[in-house]
């Protein structure tokens, strides 16, 4: 099948679907064979729903009359082949073609004439397009409405640069495992293999290649020596304080980055648990420690459920990573910008604050709970510690003394492309 009218198929199963984009390509890659041809599909899903937004502005402005709810593919195609025009170097004459061949691969002969029409009135009629786009913040920033108005309630001073941050293709990072190399001898390898890299300013074991490569490609990859895992998600770990004869329970641990890079941290804990509900991604973290040859007490369950699994000892050390919007993650994700809505923040609030009720309990007197998220939503962050904290006499928010982020009420607060990294927020609370 023609690779325009796969990425459409793609993106629509995130549009009409409310599929995640990363399940819809592992669908929608199934029976493309050529790499050139996967990177397109990747390409051209990421950028249209990225921009998803600002191009339904533009698509609204150029068709005469909305399309049928049945042609949701045909839209889709159209939102790609605008795309391409508007942020790809391909050729208009290919990217104009391609689509129209497209439109009959989906069973759309009938739209070859509109699928034209409309791809070369976006070239001709430019100006007024940036009018249109000029016209709205959503389509001005290629996030919905609902959200552009959070983010500005809650960073009046920074809202655009978040929004803009949001709308760059994110940086390719590595975290070195301490237990094989040090930082300096990874990227002393990286360039004898004739691979740019730089060192993170505030991640002790990150590592930003320039350009990104599949993982296979990197030296060392599948015996453990690195990870990809941003910047800010490497911070938690390095929070945490670890010291030997520590217990340490991972919550919400999935797919278990954290949890390996505390393993790698700290070898001599008395022990680590890492839970987490979700069967299939339980996997993932039996897959991550494999990997790198490291070992913990890994088990499906619910965190805020702890009867279910708890053996009674309490932890010196907790990280919940809580589930969340992940609006700090969104360059990373664009699918969240059509995924989200604003009844999930409500939901995602109750979620977290039950977590924070139950992990409490298992935490030692003297032990330290790190809330994290991956939200820049006060909602889900300073308001959450806020909340907790005038619920918890037993309980005090540490100031993290760290030279990043920005200091919120309680917590610490990496907004997207802070230092190269994602929206982060972290609060340390300590146990009388």
């Amino acid at each position: 099948m023609n690779t325009r009218a796969t990425a459409a198929r793609v993106v629509e199963r995130v549009v009409a679907g409310r599929r995640s984009l990363d399940a819809a390509l592992a669908d929608g890659l199934t029976g493309l064979a050529d790499a050139r041809d996967r990177a397109l599909v990747q390409e051209l899903a990421y950028g249209t729903l990225r921009w998803y937004f600002q191009l339904d502005a533009v698509l609204g402005a150029l068709l005469n009359k909305p399309l049928k709810a049945r042609d949701s593919d045909l839209r889709c195609l159209l939102l790609s082949g605008l795309y391409q025009l508007r942020h790809m170097s391909v050729p208009a004459h290919a990217a104009i073609s391609e689509s129209v061949q497209a439109a009959r691969d989906l069973d759309k002969a009938w739209a070859t004439g509109l699928v034209n029409a409309v791809l070369r009135n976006c070239q001709r009629r430019q100006a007024a397009l940036e009018s249109v786009i000029a016209a709205s913040d959503s389509a001005l920033y290629a996030h919905p409405g609902w959200l552009v108005k959070r983010v500005r309630s809650d960073w009046p001073d920074d809202w655009q640069a978040i929004l803009q941050a949001g709308n760059q293709r994110p940086p390719f990072v590595l975290r070195v495992n301490r237990r094989q190399y040090t930082r300096a001898d990874y990227l002393a390898l990286l360039r004898e293999r004739g691979m740019e890299a730089q060192p993170l300013a505030h991640a002790s074991h990150g590592i930003r290649l320039t350009s990104p490569l599949p993982v296979d490609a990197l030296p060392g990859f599948s015996g453990g020596a690195v990870s990809v895992q941003d910047g800010a998600a490497q911070l938690a770990a390095e929070l945490l304080n670890l010291a030997p004869g520590q217990r340490v329970l991972d919550a919400c641990a999935a797919p278990g980055g954290k949890t390996a890079h505390i393993l790698e941290s700290e070898p001599a804990l008395a022990g680590l648990t890492a839970v987490d509900i979700d069967t299939r991604r339980v996997q993932r973290i039996h897959d991550n420690l494999d990997r790198l040859g490291l070992s913990a007490q890994v088990l499906t369950g619910d965190a805020a459920e702890p009867r279910q699994w708890w053996d009674g000892r309490c932890y010196d050390r907790i990280l919940l990573d809580a589930p969340c919007s992940a609006s700090g993650v969104i360059r990373r994700h664009p699918d969240i910008k059509l995924l989200r809505r604003p009844k999930d923040i409500t939901a995602l609030a109750s979620r977290q604050a039950a977590l924070l009720e139950a992990m409490w309990p298992l935490l030692s007197a003297g032990g330290m709970l790190l809330y994290t998220t991956c939200s820049i939503l006060a909602e889900e962050n300073d308001h959450q510690v806020e909340r907790f904290l005038s619920e918890h006499a037993n309980a005090e928010c540490l100031t993290a003394d760290v030279p990043w982020g920005r200091p919120g009420i309680h917590g610490r607060q990496l907004l997207p492309g802070d230092d190269d990294m994602d929206g982060f927020y972290f609060a340390c609370m300590r146990k009388a």
